[in-house]
C-alpha cells in the first residue's frame, strides 16, 4: 500500500541533507511513497517580530534563491526534481557551494540536464517565492512545523535528526523511512530523544 508523507526542505539544513538523501535513495529504490516535499524557510523561522518577512525581502536571506530554484523544478518539472533536489543538497554540503549565486545554481541546474535560462524565469516570475510563502505559512500554521526535516503525516508532524546518508543503499533508505513512518503512526510515542549523540 502506498505511503503518504510531506517532508519540509531547506538546503542550508544538514540533516535536511540526510533525511532527503534517504527518501531520495528509497525512490530510486522503488519504494511505494507518495511524498510531498515542501519548502521551509529557516531563514523565516528566525525572522523576529515586527521584521519583513523573508518573502517581503528575499535578498536578505542565504537560502531563499535555491529553495526557489527547487520550487520552480518541482512544480515544472518533478520527473527532474529529486535528481536536482539532491544535486543542490551536494552541492550545498559535499562541495561546500555558494547557493546565493546564480551562476553557481545555474551550473548545479545545467548539471542535471535542466535548462537554467527556463528555471530562473520561472523563479523571476515570482511564483516560486509566493509557493513558498504559502506553503511554509499553512504548515506552519496548521502543523506547527518549526524546522528541517519534518515529516508530515495527517495530522501529525515530527522532527526527525538521523545521523547518517543512506549513501547509495536503497534497502536501507527504505527500511529507515518506513521505520520513521512507523513510529510516527504509533499513537502513544511523542517524544524520543537521546540525551547524547549515540555511536
Amino acid at each position: 500500500m502506498t505511503r503518504r508523507f510531506a517532508l519540509t526542505w531547506d538546503y542550508r539544513c544538514p540533516y535536511g541533507r540526510i533525511a532527503h538523501d534517504h527518501v531520495v535513495t528509497g525512490l530510486r529504490g522503488g519504494a511505494d511513497w507518495d511524498v510531498t516535499f515542501l519548502p521551509f524557510s529557516l531563514g523565516q523561522s528566525h525572522v523576529e517580530p515586527g521584521m519583513p518577512n523573508v518573502w517581503d525581502a528575499p535578498e536578505t536571506d542565504s537560502g531563499i534563491l535555491a529553495l526557489q530554484v527547487g520550487i520552480a523544478v518541482r512544480d515544472n518539472q518533478p520527473h527532474a526534481f529529486v535528481d536536482l533536489h539532491r544535486a543542490l543538497y551536494e552541492f550545498k554540503h559535499a562541495l561546500g557551494g555558494d547557493i546565493r549565486s546564480r551562476e553557481s545554481l545555474a551550473n548545479v541546474i545545467r548539471g542535471c540536464g535542466l535548462d537554467a535560462d527556463a528555471v530562473f524565469a520561472e523563479v523571476d516570475s515570482g511564483r516560486p517565492l509566493a509557493t513558498i510563502a504559502r506553503e511554509h505559512t499553512q504548515y506552519a500554521n496548521s502543523h506547527q512545523v518549526w524546522g528541517v526535516p519534518v515529516f508530515v503525516v495527517d495530522d501529525k508532524a515530527v522532527f526527525v535528526r538521523l545521523l547518517d546518508r543512506a549513501e547509495g543503499d536503497e534497502a536501507l533508505a527504505i527500511n529507515t523511512i518506513e521505520r520513521i513512518l512507523d513510529d510516527i503512526d504509533w499513537p502513544i510515542l511523542n517524544e524520543f530523544k537521546h540525551t547524547s549523540v549515540p555511536r
